[in-house]
């Protein structure tokens, strides 16, 4: 058989919906799997012997009708047999009902039999997860192959070269990286502002991983986004500022991967590096954002490898009824009142538990 899956969006949500290719491959592993998604995630794919070509939605060709309709009978000449939409919106929606696929495969939208042969209603807040919904919802696509549960992988995952493991190591020496400390990686900032936790929070986070442990802290942070971390930098103690290698970062995406793959434990925001991290089997500690839904985003959450917190969990009565537009609007004003005090027990608990030196 002949597959495309669809991920557009960003790069958690790619890296989490390489789990049905993964799977797709043990049941039919003489198929051939294309993943098509936006140029900024295909990193995450690099090393996946579960996909076998990679198709990139270029800004440009989303930009232009003209562009975009090429594109389109381009994709129809592969002659898919089926197509798994995780994306779902429009131009996706076009692309899948011009393949041409006897199987098209969706997440049920009120238009959505129109496009697909199977509109698959997603697991809302009552289904009780290990998981997470960001992880059962895209095992639900699954669901017209009838692979054996038995078999199910649901871990994403990430590859590292051999070069990239040298490269890094040989980044750490020119850094005087201390071999003998553990390595925390913090996830410093969020992808947007509403999903960053306050500046001078995060900071006392960072004190509280420095205080009496004998660990080097690295950040990751975008070069657009240097001025708040120095600002977070600049707010941390003295002797915290002595173990955090500020300077040591990767160039792109993969250059991060390969440094996170040296790492010991993330701590930090939501968003694209947790999801990396977990996807190299590293312990994680999450923020979450007062309008992102945890049970969606919470995967593997078992409160000793990977933990989270969210408002929900100390004060509900802040968001409770509250739709969730209005929570996001009003986001940085409910952080304000989510404090690292808090969760600080548990900060301490998850490096108890994921640090062997402490």
């Amino acid at each position: 058989m002949k597959f495309l899956v669809i991920q557009q969006k960003r790069v958690g949500d790619v890296l989490i919906s390489t789990i049905i290719c993964n799977n797709l491959k043990k049941k039919y592993p003489n198929s051939t799997i294309d993943f098509m998604c936006y140029a900024n995630s295909v990193d995450v794919l690099i090393g996946n012997q579960n996909i076998d070509n990679v198709i990139v939605l270029s800004h440009k060709v989303r930009k232009s009708y003209f562009s975009l309709f090429k594109f389109i009978f381009e994709i129809r000449a592969k002659k898919y047999d089926a197509v798994i939409d995780v994306y779902n919106k429009l131009e996706t929606n076009l692309i899948t009902l011009f393949t041409g696929a006897n199987i098209k495969v969706a997440y049920h939208k009120w238009y959505t039999s129109l496009f697909y042969t199977h509109n698959l209603k997603r697991f809302d807040n009552t289904k009780n997860t290990n998981y997470g919904l960001a992880i059962e919802n895209r095992l639900l696509l699954l669901a017209p192959f009838n692979i054996d549960k038995n078999i199910i992988d649901p871990y994403p995952k990430l590859f590292v070269s051999d070069k990239e493991n040298e490269d890094t190591l040989s980044l750490f020496e020119q850094h005087r990286v201390n071999k003998n400390n553990k390595i925390i990686m913090i996830s410093l900032l969020g992808s947007e502002e509403n999903k960053t936790y306050p500046l001078e929070y995060m900071a006392r986070v960072v004190d509280y991983v420095a205080n009496n442990n004998d660990v080097t802290i690295l950040f990751n942070y975008f070069q657009n986004q240097i001025e708040d971390a120095k600002k977070i930098y600049n707010s941390c103690s003295k002797d915290t500022q002595e173990k955090i290698h500020f300077d040591l970062l990767g160039d792109d995406l993969r250059s991060f991967i390969a440094i996170m793959n040296q790492c010991d434990v993330i701590i930090g925001n939501d968003g694209g590096a947790i999801n990396m991290a977990k996807a190299l089997n590293k312990p994680s500690f999450t923020i979450f954002s007062p309008f992102v839904e945890k049970k969606i985003w919470a995967t593997f959450e078992d409160g000793l490898k990977n933990i989270s917190v969210h408002i929900n969990d100390f004060k509900p009565e802040l968001i409770v009824d509250v739709h969730h537009d209005e929570i996001k609007k009003n986001a940085f004003s409910v952080y304000q009142q989510f404090p690292p005090e808090l969760f600080k027990e548990q900060i301490k608990f998850f490096l108890e538990q994921n640090l062997v030196s402490i």
